[in-house]
């Protein structure tokens, strides 16, 4: 893929993209290969590959520039302003609607933040897009609720523009940080999230909940575990780290006992919403620390299911379920180092197969899934 923003030396975030496709797999199945060599692996799967442009369905774009000129994309490390409505890892139709949100925050008086001075408004621009219906869901990242009159005042001119962005919200984020949002989220429209459809589930997407950034990818990895899954014939199955559902719903059944963790109140809610429209009554989703939650309880379930963010699930968590010692455990990791750290420590566990999802084209990172079945010998 030929970016001219990565030749120009203005964005290296595809650190990768002097790599052929092919290579970039090799690499990162090497990697995960090593990091696993002293597990006993009984299967090792062949990865699962992505599209190379245009599979994001989200952007995080920082905004400068002026107000009557503003820039959406990054700050280079040297301090320049880098637009990135061109990248090519966004679909298309994704460059109009940034050219929309320009002519807004002009209309708006939303004065880009200037990190070095300190001084603005507007911050970041969040913008996801649901592949089921191709609505879209728009956050502002302001730095005080001082501008609100004003974006609000202006909001009948962009939604008559776009009309299908039905999610239009304002995170307040005051610090000084590189820090992408706040605890504050301030929703200008009648919906609240947007409707996201894998496999057949339904899955929703609210502001401030986590989602998947290559949903072709995220539907084959949940796909995947619910296939594993159901070959196992379990009938009781713990979800921690379960954002807004995705794996658990893909995973159980009507006759399964799911209990659903995550620390999220928003992508609790999500995933409440997706259960409800499944009929799914033997379901529980709870907003809790997972590690706290598993060490409370003295039911085991058949299957654990982690999906932890990038540190992994730690030794506590680690040491508990061995002493708990379900059958079987899932575990799907967006960094192996950690993943590989946390199953050294589950020595009575041998990985029956994993496999490598490419969620992240054109960089070093992706996405594993191992199941790990208790060893009786």
């Amino acid at each position: 893929m030929q970016c001219t923003q990565y030749s120009a030396g203005n964005c290296q975030s595809c650190q990768w993209l002097d790599k052929s496709y092919s290579n970039q797999l090799s690499d990162k199945q090497q990697h995960l290969k090593q990091l696993l060599r002293e597990t006993s692996v009984t299967h090792w799967l062949s990865p699962v590959t992505s599209k190379t442009r245009g599979f994001r369905n989200k952007a995080k774009m920082v905004v400068s520039g002026s107000v009557e000129r503003p820039l959406l994309g990054m700050l280079h490390r040297d301090g320049r302003a880098v637009d990135l409505c061109d990248c090519l890892l966004y679909p298309q139709n994704f460059q109009l609607v940034f050219d929309v949100i320009k002519v807004f925050i002009a209309k708006a008086g939303l004065v880009p933040y200037n990190v070095e001075r300190k001084k603005g408004e507007l911050k970041y621009i969040l913008l996801t897009e649901s592949r089921a219906n191709g609505e879209m869901m728009l956050r502002f990242v302001l730095r005080s609720e001082t501008k609100l009159a004003q974006l609000e005042k202006t909001l009948s001119w962009l939604q008559e523009k776009l009309p299908h962005v039905t999610v239009i919200s304002a995170n307040i984020q005051p610090i000084h940080m590189a820090i992408l949002e706040g605890e504050k989220e301030i929703i200008f429209t009648e919906h609240k999230m947007l409707k996201e459809t894998f496999n057949g589930i339904p899955l929703y997407i609210r502001p401030r909940s986590f989602f998947q950034t290559n949903p072709d990818i995220a539907a084959e990895l949940y796909a995947t575990a619910g296939r594993w899954v159901r070959e196992l014939n379990i009938t009781s199955m713990w979800d921690l780290f379960c954002g807004a559902g995705g794996f658990g719903l893909h995973c159980a059944d009507k006759q399964t006992r799911l209990t659903g963790i995550e620390i999220s109140a928003e992508a609790i809610d999500c995933a409440k919403s997706s259960a409800k429209s499944l009929g799914m009554e033997q379901v529980e989703f709870q907003a809790l620390d997972s590690t706290h939650f598993a060490l409370d309880k003295s039911q085991i379930p058949e299957l654990v299911l982690v999906n932890p963010p990038r540190r992994g699930i730690g030794k506590v968590l680690c040491e508990y379920l061995s002493q708990m010692a379900p059958e079987f455990i899932l575990y799907s990791s967006c960094n192996a180092q950690t993943m590989a750290k946390d199953i050294t420590l589950l020595k009575q566990y041998r990985i029956e197969k994993v496999q490598l999802f490419d969620m992240f084209p054109h960089t070093e990172h992706y996405e594993a899934l191992a199941l790990l079945v208790r060893d009786l010998n």
